[in-house]
């Protein structure tokens, strides 16, 4: 078993044995906290984003295989919630167009770290959250590629990408290198 696991236990689970599902998610609850956390940023937020992503495993849990890892599973279900709630923020911020402001190329208004906050979270899902876990957490590409599930050239595309768009958009306020 890739997590120590008994096959026993996962077998419960995937048959919808809510006890071993209650043993998986306090086992597992604070390693998905943890990893959440580094995506969005936020406790509050994080909390919710775990208490989604332990609920669609629950209900996925027929296509879970045993023989893999679920920690690595669960990480995967997670970055989607944390994806899902990033656009859902998106299309939030977007309605609020009153309450929306413009900084400036100067970014009088702005710090760098601000500017770079924003940069960061108008890059798209797929590139955001490769560029946290990479430029931001400082986790190795391998690492990153094994929990998103993605080739190890794919992780290393989309960091790229990112990478281009955080300096196009950090140039266009006025922030350079």
């Amino acid at each position: 078993m890739p997590d120590g696991l008994n096959s026993e236990l996962l077998g419960r689970f995937v048959h919808g044995d809510r006890k071993a599902f209650e043993t998986l998610f306090r086992q597992f609850e604070h390693e998905v906290f943890r990893w959440v956390v580094r995506l969005v940023r936020d406790p509050a937020t994080a909390e919710d984003v775990v208490v989604e992503s332990f609920w669609r495993a629950y209900r996925a849990r027929a296509r879970f295989d045993p023989s893999r890892s679920f920690g690595a599973w669960m990480r995967r279900i997670a970055t989607n919630v944390a994806r899902d709630h990033w656009h859902a923020a998106r299309r939030h911020a977007a309605t609020r167009s009153g309450e929306l402001t413009q900084h400036s190329a100067a970014g009088e208004d702005t710090s760098v770290r601000d500017a770079v906050a924003v940069a960061l979270d108008e890059l798209p899902a797929k590139l955001r959250v490769v560029a946290v876990l990479a430029l931001v957490e400082e986790l190795p590409h391998a690492e990153i590629a094994d929990a998103l599930d993605l080739p190890l050239g794919t992780v290393k595309s989309r960091l790229f990408r990112a990478i281009r768009a955080l300096r196009k958009e950090l140039a266009r306020r006025g922030i350079g290198p």
